[in-house]
């Protein structure tokens, strides 16, 4: 039976208020809810001591906070820890969190699958299945949050930074991610700062321009290749919004703020986009750019026919970035010995766009 009460890890503060409104209680109880979720981690109602009993009493009613369910983790050798998510409908998402010494940083699904079909990438291959509400990508943080404060082990780590960089494109989910995300700023709720939510994107142009005036925490586009041509290959949705248009789109993001950079992200595979000439290409096209290049070597996916590029070609890629001063960074692969790091990520996903089977049935 489907349980009709109203989750509110799916209602941001406004949200909130609009929910207690609707009971004909003060605002303020808004703040009273969040402060219970997200500062204390409490989910019944007859221990949040500062709402009347009658309050606590209808709450239990009506609502509930229900996060999405562990079904496992997994913990690679260098401290990577990956979580399968498994949801109301059977679908399942995963959530990674990579420790570092001065941050840990969540990543974060938000679709079950993927609409988009980049060719490197393992979510791609699962097709599509539906968009994430609000409670099931704050759910992951929320959970994630309360296990490693829980761990009183010698690598206890906390959560510092969160990346929309998991299963799904994003802006493909607007709403349900900009509420996720104001929870995620909210002081009332995790309490972290633009600087430290970043949203990737494979590159839907009106939905950066929106999210500049709805919420403009760090952004991070998949770039993945210097020209149209190439990047029609790699990533189709360029076809819709080629690079000039992007390009445009992070212009606009970042104007008049003098401090914030467009993080891009280059995965590299041998003999596709590695070559010196492909870096001189995006060192041209990054010119203008308040730029920062994350060159990310490519993790291998079944069934995916690239190669990461060789050491000496990342090294040749990186230099020729730098000595034209683009600000340049080749990201450690992390979790690949559990099948956590970039372009990695799958799932289990009831998939409506029957990819899945078409990508088996031509390699059968």
């Amino acid at each position: 039976m489907c349980d009709v009460r109203t989750n509110l890890l799916d209602l941001d503060r406004g949200a909130m208020e609009q929910f207690f409104a609707s009971l004909g209680e003060r605002r303020f109880r808004a703040e009273q809810l969040l402060k219970w979720i997200y500062r204390q981690g409490v989910t019944e109602f007859g221990s949040m001591t500062d709402l009347s009993k009658i309050l606590r009493g209808r709450l239990a009613e009506i609502a509930v906070v229900d996060a999405p369910e562990v079904a496992r983790m997994e913990r690679s050798i260098d401290g990577t820890r990956k979580w399968l998510f498994r949801l109301h409908d059977g679908n399942c998402v995963e959530t990674v969190f990579i420790p570092e010494e001065q941050r840990g940083t969540l990543c974060v699904s938000s679709q079950v699958g993927c609409a988009l079909n980049c060719t490197f990438c393992a979510t791609a291959r699962q097709g599509f299945s539906r968009n994430l509400g609000v409670a099931e990508i704050i759910g992951q943080v929320w959970q994630v949050e309360r296990m490693l404060a829980a761990d009183a082990g010698p690598d206890r780590r906390t959560l510092t930074n969160v990346v929309l960089m998991g299963m799904g494109e994003p802006l493909l989910n607007y709403d349900n991610v900009v509420s996720a995300m104001r929870l995620l700023l909210d002081d009332i709720g995790f309490g972290l700062s633009r600087r430290r939510v970043t949203l990737s994107t494979a590159g839907v142009v009106p939905a950066i321009d929106r999210l500049a005036q709805d919420c403009p925490v760090s952004l991070a586009v998949s770039l993945h290749a210097p020209d149209d041509d190439l990047r029609n290959q790699l990533v189709p949705l360029n076809r819709k919004y080629p690079i000039a248009a992007l390009l445009a789109a992070c212009r606009r993001y970042v104007q008049g703020e003098s401090r914030r950079r467009v993080t891009f992200e280059y995965t590299l595979m041998d003999g596709v986009n590695d070559s010196v000439g492909h870096a001189r290409r995006l060192r041209r096209l990054l010119a203008d750019m308040p730029a920062k290049v994350n060159l990310i070597p490519f993790n291998p996916v079944i069934g995916v026919p690239y190669r990461r590029s060789p050491p000496a070609a990342i090294d040749r890629f990186r230099d020729e970035l730098l000595a034209g001063g683009v600000m340049t960074i080749t990201r450690r692969t992390r979790g690949e010995d559990i099948s956590a790091a970039c372009g990695q990520l799958a799932g289990r996903v009831v998939d409506r766009t029957r990819r899945s089977a078409r990508l088996s049935a031509a390699h059968a």
